[in-house]
C-alpha cells in the first residue's frame, strides 16, 4: 500500500505542484486548503505525513494550530513545515510545537522529496533496526522500535518520531557522549545547533512531567548530550 501524504497549503498553484511531485515519487496525496478541511479528514483518518504551510487563508498561524491538534491526535506521525516565513522565531515555534522539520518554500522539490524521503527512512529504520531487539531497556526507559514508542516506568511519553530518534541514539549506548552531528547522522536528517537544542530541551520536559527529578538526559557541555542508566 502507498504512504499516504497529506499537504496542507492554501495557494492552488503551489498545493498541485507539491501533489504531481510527491505522486510522481509514488506516494499517495491528499491535499486541503485550510485547517478546518484537513482536520476533518484526519479525524477521520491520519496520513503517513503530513506538509503544513503556516498561513492557511483566514487563519495567519493556522499550520500552528493544525500542529497542535495533529499532536494531540498522533505524537509520532512526522509533521514538515513548508512555507514562505523563514524567521528563525517561526521556524522555533514550529519545532516547539513538535514538528520534525521546518523548511521553507525555496527548496527544491528534489530537496524536499529527499526530507520527506529521510523521514519515512527515519521509520523503517526503527522498525527493522540492525539487531533483532525491538525493545530497548534501559532502566526506568523503554524503547518499542516496532511500535515506534517510548515508556518511562511505565508511562507512555509523547515523543515525536525526531525526539524518539534522539533518545534511541543516545539509550543505545548510555554513557557515550553524543554531539550534534552525531545525532543529525543517527536520525537521517539536518538540523542546526539550535534545532537540537530545542529537541532536547523538548525531550527533557516530557520525561520530567512523569518524572520531576529525571535526569538521564545530560548535557556535555561544549561536547554534545549522553544518556546515564
Amino acid at each position: 500500500m502507498k504512504r499516504l501524504i497529506a499537504i496542507v497549503e492554501d495557494e492552488a498553484a503551489i498545493r498541485d505542484n507539491y501533489a504531481a511531485a510527491f505522486t510522481r515519487e509514488g506516494y499517495a496525496v491528499r491535499a486541503y486548503a485550510n485547517r478546518r478541511e484537513a482536520l476533518a479528514a484526519f479525524s477521520q483518518r491520519l496520513p503517513d505525513l503530513a506538509v503544513i504551510d503556516i498561513s492557511l487563508q483566514d487563519e495567519p498561524e493556522g499550520g500552528f494550530e493544525l500542529c497542535r491538534e495533529l499532536r494531540a491526535l498522533s505524537a509520532q506521525l512526522p509533521i514538515i513545515f513548508l512555507t514562505a516565513r523563514d524567521s528563525e522565531l517561526d521556524a522555533v515555534s514550529g519545532l516547539r510545537l513538535g514538528a520534525d522539520d521546518f523548511l521553507t518554500k525555496d527548496l527544491s522539490l528534489p530537496h524536499l522529496l529527499a526530507r520527506v524521503n529521510a523521514l519515512f527512512r527515519r521509520i523503517d529504520a526503527l522498525r527493522h533496526p540492525h539487531t533483532p531487539e525491538q525493545i530497548l531497556r534501559r532502566g526506568a526507559l523503554t524503547l518499542d522500535t516496532e511500535r515506534i514508542q517510548a515508556q518511562w516506568n511505565g508511562q507512555v511519553l509523547p515523543l515525536s518520531l525526531t525526539e524518539l530518534w534522539i533518545v534511541h541514539a543516545l539509550a543505545k549506548h548510555p554513557g557515550h557522549v553524543r554531539n550534534r552531528q552525531q545525532l543529525m547522522d543517527a536520525a537521517n536528517v539536518v538540523l542546526d545547533d539550535d534545532t537540537i537544542t530545542s529537541h532536547v530541551k523538548r525531550i527533557r520536559r516530557k520525561f520530567q512531567a512523569v518524572e520531576p527529578r529525571f535526569d538521564a538526559l545530560q548535557t556535555v557541555y561544549g561536547m554534545g548530550y549522553r544518556w546515564v542508566e
